[in-house]
């Protein structure tokens, strides 16, 4: 498979890379006791989460933009369907055909963010739900040039409940373990900025700003790494829980459930 990987698309693979894949992967323990029948994964990615899932289903369907990392995946998976498209719209899925959608730290990247939800409920049977996972932009420590935008809790809320009819926010934060690693690049994050002076991270278009950021972004997880790498590579998903409190949460955890149809009468 081509190198796919990127700050941005994490991998298990890369020692430096290690707290954020844990904490991308919880997400997917997290969306287990949800899961059932048949399931749609839209953002895919090289599959983090789906041997995980898969047991629990009928049917899996996945979808992402990465032709490369679906051609790994038919022949890991070959009684799954993986679909390449840019989206939304969710190209060739059925109206009412799925029992759970689950698209985990891809709204961020969507333009038309209201459509991409709606395009979740179409394709979700009634009754169906949808967990949806996206950095929360009240802990982020920068500018992220490959996200359209980032939601504060109440403003990811509000656009859900716009949409479906029942709405549970929650989030998914971290331990002390955790919560050390992410005060340890604060500081180093803020250190790169202080050379920032213009504050150009928030004027220059993102596109401009995408190849210096994972240069540094690289460059801040490996120095990490060698200031303490016990603490990296001692992470694991157990360290990450899910909470209430999705305020103060580094990623904001959205339940969607699409109503049932009324009993006809």
């Amino acid at each position: 498979m081509a190198k796919i990987y990127t700050t941005e698309i994490t991998s298990e693979n890369i020692p430096s890379d290690n707290p954020i894949h844990q904490r991308l992967f919880k997400a997917y323990v997290a969306a287990l006791p949800y899961v059932k029948g048949n399931v749609l994964e839209i953002g895919c990615g090289e599959g983090r989460g789906i041997a995980l899932l898969k047991p629990n289903t009928t049917g899996f369907t996945a979808v992402d933009k990465i032709d490369d990392a679906l051609k790994a995946l038919r022949q890991k998976f070959p009684d799954a369907r993986f679909m390449a498209m840019n989206l939304p719209p969710l190209h060739g899925l059925q109206d009412n055909a799925y029992d759970c959608v689950i698209s985990f730290q891809v709204i961020e990247h969507i333009q038309d963010d209201r459509f991409f939800l709606k395009e979740i409920n179409r394709v979700l049977k009634p009754g169906g739900i949808a967990l949806i996972t996206t950095p929360n932009k009240k802990l982020s420590l920068s500018r992220n040039p490959w996200h359209i935008r980032e939601y504060f809790a109440e403003e990811l809320q509000r656009l859900a409940a716009e949409i479906f009819d029942s709405v549970d926010l929650k989030g998914i934060t971290g331990n002390e373990k955790v919560m050390l690693y992410y005060e340890q690049n604060r500081v180093s994050v803020n250190g790169f900025m202080r050379w920032d002076i213009f504050n150009l991270q928030y004027k220059l278009p993102a596109w401009l700003l995408r190849i210096p950021y994972e240069l540094m972004n690289r460059l801040n997880r490996n120095k990490l790494q060698s200031g303490n790498d016990e603490l990296v590579q001692s992470i694991r998903h157990e360290d990450y829980v899910v909470t209430d409190q999705a305020n103060e949460a580094l990623d904001l955890f959205l339940i969607v459930r699409k109503k049932l149809k009324p009993p006809r009468t």
